[in-house]
C-alpha cells in the first residue's frame, strides 16, 4: 500500500509541475509585456474591482513558487518511501529485487537508490527539486522579473523527469510473486567510492540546470545586461565544484576497483561527465569578460545551453544503451524520451536566441590579442575544441555503425593524441591569461610579469632531460612548472605587499589575500590543483612501468627498484562475499630495506560468483605508487598470478583534486570586498541588490 502511495505522489507531482510551469511562464509574460492576453483576462473579470494585470502576474508567479515547493516535497516523500523499501528488503518491488539483497550491508542498500535506472532517475529528480527550491528561496525577492521564467524552466525540467518516472521507469513497480531474496547490487558498485562518487556527479549535473534556467529567463525577459551573469556565476561554480569532485572520485574508483592500472580510459560514460565540465569551465572564464567588458554575450548564453544539453545527452548516453560502457545502465525504453526532450529544448532555445539577438550586442570589442580578454577568448576556443574532440570520439562508433553497418570504436590513444596538444595549449594559457591586463598589455608589463616564470621553466629543462630523452614529458613538465611559477609569483607579490604595508606575517598576509579577494586567489588555488593533476597524468603516461608474473610462495619479482615477495594466500567470509587476499612484502631492491606489506584481493560474491571484482594492493608515496593486481591462483594459493605497476606521481592527482575543491570554496566564500560590491549594486540597481552581493 505504501508503495502505491509513493507512485501516486509522483503522479500528483507531475500534475502540479505542469501547472506550475504554465503559471511561471504566463506570469512572466504578464510581468514583462502586459500583453493583449492580460488585457483580455482583465476585461473578462470586469472593470470594477477585478484583478489588474500586475495582480494576475503576481498570483501566477506565486503559484509557480508554491509549485516548486510542493513538487519538491512530494518527490522527497517518494524517495523516502523507496529508501524505506531498500532498507527493509521489500523485494515485491521490482527495482529493489534487482538492486539489493538481504545480506547487503545497509551502507550499500542506502546507496542502491542510485545503483539502477529508476532509482537514479528518482534521485536525480529529488536533487533537482532541492536545487529548484534553493534557487526560488534565494532569489524570490531580488529577481522578481527573472524568477517566473526561472521557475517555469526548472519546473519544465522537473516535468520531464517526472514523465520518465510515471510512464517509463516507475521505481515502485511491483512483481506478482514476492521473492525471498533479491538479485543483489552490481558487484562493481559495492565500493565506498561508489557511495559518494555518483552523488557528487549528480549534484554537479543537476545543479547546472539553475544557470540554464537563468539564461532562458534573461532571454525571455530581455534582461540581458551583466546582472544575470553575476547572479549565475556562483550557481555555476558550486555545481562545477561537485562535478570536478565527482570526476576525481570516479577516477579513484577506476584506479582502485577496476584493476587495470589506470584511472581514466576515455570510456563513454567518463566522457559524458567530462563534456559538461569542459563547457562549464569555459563559461566560468568567459563570464569574467562579460562582467568586465560587456562582450561575448551570445557566446556565454550559448555555453550555458551547451552545458545543459551535454548534461542531458550524457544522461541519455548512460541510459539508452546506444554506447557500451562498464559504467552504463542496461538498455531501457527511456532513450526516446531523452531524444524528444533534447530536440524540444534545442529547437526552443535556438529560436529564442535568434529572436533576442538584437539585445545581445556587445558593449565593447577586444582591443588587442595581448590582453586578458584575448587570452580568455583563446582559452574558450580551446575548451570548445577539446569538447568537440571528446564528443566526436565518444559518438563515432554509433555514427560509423549507422553509415557503414560496422561499429568502429575509438580507443584511448586517439583521444590522447588529438586532445593532448589542446590540453597543453590550455595549460599555457592558464599561466598567461591571469597575468595579462585588460584591453592591452604593453611590452614592459609583459617582461615584468613573465620574466621569472619563463626563467624558472627554462631552468628546469636540463634537469628534466636527465630523467627522460622523450621531448613530450619534458615539454609537459616545463609548462606545468611555468604555470606553477606564475601562481607562486602572484601569491608572493600580494603577500609581500601586505607584509610591507600592514606589517603582517607571511601566513597572515596569505590568509588576508584569500579573505579579501577570494575570487581571484581561489582561482589561483584551483589552477594549482589542475597543475598537480597535469603532473600526475604526465608521470603516469610516460614513466609507468609494469610486469606480469606468476609467483610461488617465497618467490620474488623486481620492478623499478622494488622487490615484491609473495608469502601466501588467505581468505575471509564477509556478509555477501568472500575476500581472497594475496600477501606480498615490498622491499628496496638495492638495499634490501623493508618498505611495507600490500595485499591485493579478489572479492567473490555469493550472488554473482562469475563476476569477481579486483581490489588492488597499493603502496602510495609522493614519488610513485606500487600497484598490484591479483589475477588468479592455483589450488590453495601455492602460486598466484599478478600484474604489477609502478605509477609515478599518481598521488598528486588526488591532492590536486582536493585543491580544486578548496579553491572553489575560497572563490565562493563571502568576503569583505563582496559585501561592499553588493551594497554598491544595491544602491545602483535596487532589484539586483542581492544579485550584486552574490556576484562579488
Amino acid at each position: 500500500m505504501i508503495f502505491d502511495f509513493g507512485y501516486l505522489t509522483l503522479v500528483l507531482a507531475l500534475v502540479l509541475c505542469a501547472f506550475g510551469m504554465a503559471a511561471g511562464y504566463w506570469g512572466g509574460l504578464l510581468e514583462t509585456k502586459g500583453t493583449a492576453l492580460a488585457a483580455t483576462v482583465s476585461r473578462r473579470v470586469g472593470p470594477e474591482g477585478g484583478p489588474s494585470t500586475a495582480s494576475w502576474s503576481h498570483r501566477l508567479t506565486e503559484s509557480s513558487f508554491h509549485s516548486i515547493y510542493v513538487v519538491s516535497v512530494l518527490v522527497g516523500i517518494a524517495a523516502v518511501i523507496l529508501w524505506y523499501g531498500l532498507l527493509t528488503d521489500q523485494f515485491q518491488i521490482s527495482y529493489i529485487w534487482n538492486s539489493s539483497e538481504r545480506s547487503l550491508p545497509a551502507f550499500y542498500k542506502f546507496a542502491a537508490i542510485w545503483g539502477g535506472q529508476a532509482g537514479s532517475l528518482l534521485f536525480w529528480t529529488l536533487l533537482l527539486g532541492l536545487f529548484s527550491t534553493a534557487a526560488a528561496l534565494t532569489f524570490r525577492d531580488s529577481q522578481r522579473t527573472l524568477m517566473p521564467y526561472v521557475n517555469g524552466t526548472l519546473l519544465a525540467t522537473l516535468l520531464f523527469f517526472l514523465v520518465l518516472l510515471v510512464f517509463s521507469a516507475n521505481p515502485f513497480q511491483q512483481i506478482g510473486v514476492v521473492p525471498t531474496d533479491g538479485r543483489g547490487l552490481n558487484p562493481l558498485l559495492q565500493n565506498y567510492w561508489m557511495v559518494i562518487h555518483p552523488v557528487m556527479l549528480y549534484l554537479g549535473w543537476v545543479g547546472l540546470s539553475v544557470p540554464f534556467a537563468f539564461a532562458v529567463a534573461a532571454l525571455m525577459s530581455k534582461r540581458l545586461d551583466r546582472r544575470w551573469v553575476r547572479t549565475v556565476r556562483r550557481w555555476t561554480l558550486i555545481p562545477w565544484m561537485f562535478l570536478s569532485a565527482g570526476i576525481i572520485m570516479g577516477s579513484q574508483w577506476a584506479y582502485m576497483e577496476l584493476g587495470w592500472g589506470g584511472y581514466w580510459a576515455w570510456d563513454p560514460v567518463e566522457n559524458a561527465s567530462f563534456l559538461p565540465w569542459l563547457t562549464a569551465t569555459a563559461f566560468l572564464h568567459s563570464v569574467i569578460i562579460q562582467e568586465q567588458r560587456g562582450i561575448l554575450k551570445v557566446w556565454n548564453v550559448t555555453l550555458i545551453w551547451l552545458t545543459f544539453t551535454l548534461v542531458i545527452l550524457g544522461t541519455f548516453t548512460t541510459r539508452s544503451g546506444i554506447l557500451s560502457s562498464v559504467h552504463s545502465f542496461a538498455q531501457s525504453p527511456v532513450g526516446p524520451y531523452f531524444l524528444v526532450f533534447l530536440a524540444v529544448t534545442t529547437i526552443g532555445f535556438l529560436l529564442l536566441l535568434y529572436q533576442r539577438m538584437p539585445f545581445l550586442q556587445g558593449e565593447n570589442e577586444i582591443d588587442s590579442i595581448s590582453s586578458r580578454e584575448g587570452a580568455f577568448l583563446a582559452n574558450n576556443w580551446l575548451f570548445a575544441g577539446v569538447a568537440f574532440v571528446v564528443l566526436w570520439g565518444t559518438f563515432y562508433p554509433m555514427f560509423s555503425e549507422i553509415l557503414t553497418r560496422e561499429r568502429i570504436s575509438v580507443a584511448a590513444p586517439w583521444f590522447n593524441r588529438v586532445a593532448g596538444p589542446l590540453f597543453l595549449l590550455l595549460f599555457v594559457l592558464m599561466g598567461v591569461g591571469p597575468l595579462m591586463g585588460w584591453r592591452r598589455t604593453g611590452a614592459k608589463a609583459l617582461r615584468r610579469q613573465f620574466t621569472w616564470p619563463v626563467a624558472v621553466a627554462l631552468a628546469s629543462v636540463p634537469f628534466l632531460l636527465i630523467t627522460s630523452r622523450n621531448v613530450f614529458p619534458v615539454v609537459g613538465f616545463s609548462v606545468c612548472i611555468f604555470v606553477a611559477a606564475t601562481i607562486v609569483q602572484e601569491f608572493a607579490r600580494g603577500a609581500f605587499a601586505r607584509m610591507r604595508s600592514r606589517g603582517e606575517t607571511a601566513a597572515a598576509a596569505l590568509w588576508g589575500l584569500m579573505r579579501r579577494n577570494g575570487r581571484r586567489y581561489g582561482g589561483y588555488v584551483i589552477h594549482f590543483g589542475i597543475v598537480l593533476i597535469g603532473v600526475a597524468i604526465i608521470g603516469n603516461e610516460f614513466y609507468q612501468s609494469t610486469t606480469h608474473v606468476t609467483l610461488s610462495a617465497g618467490q620474488s619479482v623486481e620492478l623499478s627498484g622494488y622487490t615484491l615477495t609473495y608469502t601466501g594466500l588467505g581468505s575471509e567470509q564477509k556478509s555477501n562475499h568472500t575476500e581472497v587476499r594475496a600477501n606480498l612484502v615490498v622491499s628496496d631492491t638495492a638495499s634490501g630495506r623493508f618498505l611495507g606489506r600490500i595485499a591485493p584481493r579478489r572479492n567473490i560474491y555469493d550472488k554473482t560468483p562469475d563476476q569477481p571484482t579486483s581490489e588492488v594492493g597499493l603502496r602510495m608515496t609522493p614519488a610513485e605508487d606500487v600497484y598490484v593486481i591479483l589475477n588468479g591462483w592455483e589450488g590453495d594459493g601455492r602460486s598466484a598470478t599478478f600484474t604489477v605497476y609502478v605509477n609515478p606521481l599518481t598521488m598528486w592527482m588526488w591532492v590536486g583534486g582536493l585543491l580544486v575543491v578548496f579553491g572553489t570554496l575560497v572563490s565562493v566564500w563571502p568576503h569583505p570586498q563582496a559585501a561592499r560590491a553588493g551594497r554598491e549594486a544595491a544602491s545602483a540597481f535596487p532589484e539586483g541588490a542581492r544579485t550584486g552581493q552574490a556576484a562579488a
